[in-house]
Order: structure tokens, then sequence, then C-alpha cells
């Protein structure tokens, strides 16, 4: 079987890169009483700095957000110049999964990318060693107009219902089931969820299900505690959320198909301060498609196969697979392990049209690459799909490709999604040793394929487009 570019080897999160908490920063010598080293030639606060970081950095790191600290005003952002710089020189900042790296190229530019150019990046670093000078305010360039966070004019609002306290120092994860009184077949072109409380509410995933699990699994309070997914097999993903996003719209003429009867069931994963916090308002604005669409988007989550290859999908062989068969099985003590996965477009499926990807692991994973393997043509046609190489469970989201629909990749029968996740189930994985400890545990295990927090997961997520006619008696 051809691997994809030679290697050998959902659900969508995100959050803020909160180890950051710990640090400080301090300009250094040589800076004069302000904090300036004196360099006229430096780039400034007014006018450079201010107009990049209020655009790609303000929509987490403001007054009240998730972020450690704001950086709307020049007195707010100095004293952290440094720690910006590091952080944008190693790619932490702003948090963007997707790389272009020597072995993944995607076929398309990403929506929304707020990545910085190498000529940002070197202009933070000189304002930084240059002890951040703030120039001059009354010659300030423009600030650009924040990206739009609300979806205006949303038919409905669904809101969480219930009243949660955040307190402690672990992450929590809560899935609240509400009604959106979808009494018939409703096409839904745009959601955007509302943080009831920007200081923990992490990240959000909402998922739609006509399942009478989710209430049982709510009972009277109207929620249960949850861990990367809702636990429900008849569920499926509709929109994923995090500090900063824009309103998660589907393709023009591609809306997601809402079931007469559906329910929403909302995965909020709440961060604490430290100090305790109410949450009663986190809610979800929901935009409905007027009329037939051509076309029907579908998020779907394909991989976590457990079995070898059959038929076209399943679990290829691993390094450390015990008697010659493919097993997902992540051994202790283990830093480069590897699973490899295939899934077939079948025969009886439309074109379809893929508009969005993305990769979801838990907390031993450290890379993953989805690529597409032609299978009527030569590798050569073969394409990178998305290449996440500095996973972080905390940073998960879904990148759709800047394109029109009709430019999107297309998948034709015989086409293959291959899917790879590397893994470090060793203490010198800050993430295994954090969740280790958090289960009262000192020593790695043995990790399987399973939704709790020390299991593992090789899953991507999938925003594909199909005609409405495939649906249609």
């Amino acid at each position: 079987m051809r691997r994809f570019l030679g290697t050998a080897g959902f659900t969508f999160f995100f959050a803020p890169a909160l180890s950051m908490l710990g640090c400080t920063s301090n300009p250094g010598s040589g800076e004069t009483e302000s904090g300036e080293t004196g360099d006229p030639n430096a780039p400034t606060w007014h006018q450079d700095v201010a107009p990049l970081v209020i655009e790609r950095c303000s929509g987490c790191h403001r007054e009240d957000g998730i972020a450690p600290f704001s950086v709307e005003s020049y007195e707010r952002a100095k004293n952290w110049a440094p720690l910006m710089s590091q952080a944008v020189d190693a790619g932490v900042m702003p948090p963007w999964g997707a790389k272009t790296t020597e072995e993944c190229e995607p076929p398309h530019g990403f929506k929304h990318d707020p990545t910085l150019s190498e000529d940002e990046k070197t202009m933070m670093r000189e304002w930084a060693e240059a002890g951040a000078p703030e120039g001059d305010p009354n010659d300030a360039a423009p600030l650009p107009e924040p990206p739009a966070l609300a979806l205006e004019n949303p038919d409905t609002t669904v809101s969480i219902g219930s009243s949660i306290e955040i307190a402690g120092n672990d992450d929590q994860f809560y899935c609240f089931v509400v009604d959106p009184g979808v009494d018939s077949t409703t096409f839904l072109s745009a959601l955007q969820v509302n943080p009831g409380n920007s200081r923990v509410v992490h990240h959000v995933l909402v998922y739609s299900t006509t399942s009478d699990e989710a209430d049982t699994l709510a009972g009277d309070d109207g929620y249960y505690e949850c861990f990367g997914g809702v636990g429900i097999d008849d569920s499926s993903l509709v929109a994923a959320w995090a500090p900063g996003a824009v309103p998660n719209r589907m393709p023009e003429n591609a809306p997601i198909v809402l079931e007469e009867g559906s329910k929403l069931v909302i995965n909020v994963h709440y961060h604490p301060t430290g100090s305790p916090e109410v949450d009663d308002s986190t809610s979800v604005d929901l935009e409905y498609y007027q009329g037939l669409p051509e076309f029907v988007s579908v998020l779907a989550l394909i991989g976590n196969f457990s079995s070898p290859v059959s038929n076209g999908q399943g679990l290829m062989d691993g390094p450390n697979d015990i008697g010659g068969t493919p097993q997902f099985i992540i051994p202790p003590d283990v830093s480069d392990h590897t699973e490899e996965m295939i899934w077939t477009v079948t025969d009886d499926l439309p074109d379809l049209r893929l508009w969005m990807v993305g990769t979801h692991m838990h907390y031993v994973g450290t890379d993953m690459l989805i690529g597409l393997q032609r299978g009527t043509a030569s590798a050569a046609d073969d394409a990178c799909l998305l290449q996440t190489p500095q996973w972080d469970f905390n940073w998960q989201r879904g990148y759709s490709y800047d394109v029109p629909l009709d430019e999107a990749p297309l998948l034709e029968p015989g086409d293959q999604i291959y899917m790879r996740c590397n893994y470090d189930n060793t203490l010198q994985n800050p993430f295994v040793a954090e969740a280790l400890q958090e289960q009262g545990l000192d020593e790695p295990q043995t990790v399987v394929l399973g939704e709790e927090t020390l299991d593992e997961m090789c899953l991507g997520v999938f925003g594909i487009a199909v005609p409405l006619s495939e649906f249609l008696p």
C-alpha cells in the first residue's frame, strides 16, 4: 500500500496557552527610565505594534478575557513584550495548529489564519529588544476593527439554563442539553457561542442529537459531566468555539441539517482561575438558512479504528504491535509511538467537497497529519490536507479552506483519507505528566483507544458538502 508522502508513520477543542501564567518578564538591562533603549529606529507601540496585536491578539488578551493578561493598551502590554516576542517566534501565539512543514503543504490557505509573517515576528522581536518603546500617541497608526465575533441578527438563541460553579485547580467538562425548538427539518447556516463567563469558558463544542439519551444523561439538572465528546452515539458535531473565534459559518448554499426534534448538547470546557467563578449564561446563537440549498454540509468524524484494515478502512501496522496484528495500544515510556489509519471513499458515496479539516487526539498526542491518497491517479496527485505538528489538546479547532466550495478538494470513490498520529507516553510530555498527576499517578500507563482522560484517539474531523439531491427521496 502506498504510504502518504513516504512517511511511516473530534470534536474540536481550543484554549489559550495558559502555561504562560507562571511566566514573568523583565525588560532587561540598558533601558531608560521609561523602559526604552533609545534606539530611534526601533518599532514603537503606537506606530507599529498596536495595530498588529489589537487585530490578532485582543480577542483573548483583553480585560476579563481568558488569557492571563491584556494587550489592549500600551500600559498593559509593555511589560509582556519579551514574552510576546518569544511566543510568536516559537509559533505558540497566536494559537493556530495548522502548519506548513517539509512533509505537508496543504492545497489551499485557511480562513481566519492569525499567524504572523516573518516580518511581523521580526518587528515584535525588535520592539521587545528595544525595551518596548511607546512612540508618539499623537501620531498613532489607525487601529483596525477587531474581528466581528458576534453573529448579527440570529434567528434564535439557546442558553445553558443552569448555573455551574467552577472552583479548584483542575479543568472541568460539562455537557448542557438545550432544546432549540426544531419542529421540522431545518437548515443551519451559522452558529456562534457566547461565553457566559469569559474568565473560565475555555472552549465549547456543539452537537445535535435526536436521541432521548441526552435528556437521560442530563437529568433534572439539565447537564452532566463529560470529556472530549458528549458520550452519545447518535450525535453530530455542528460547531466548535474558542476565545476570539469568529462565528461558525458553513459554506454558502451548504448549510447543516437539524432534524425534526433535534436537541443541542453544548460541551463546555472550563479552566478555573483559582477563585470560585460562576457560569449561568453561556449561549449559542443560531442562524437558519432560508429555502432549499444546493448542498448540505456534514461534519464527519473519521478515524479511531481499532481493527486491522478491512474493506478499505482500518488500522495499519504499527511499531509496537504485539504478535504482528495491528492494535491501538501506546505502551508506557515510549516517546515516538505512531498509529496510522485509512478510510476509503466507497462507490456508493457521491462526490464530496471537503471544505474543512481538523485533528483530534488527547494528552499523549504530539503530532497529527491527514493526507489524501488518490485512488485512480499517481502519487503526484496526493495531497497533505492538514498537519498539526505542535499538537496541544487545549488549542484544537477546525480549519476551513479559503476557497469557494467548487474549488475545495473533491473526494471521489477509491480515494483514501490517511491519518498518522504521533504520541509521547513519557513524563517528558508535560501534558502526560499533568494528566497523571490529576489521576493520582506518577508513572505512565498503557494507553488504549477510548473516551477517558488517560485514553487516546486518532480522529479526523471533516467538513463535507454533499448535493442535497442525495438526501431527497
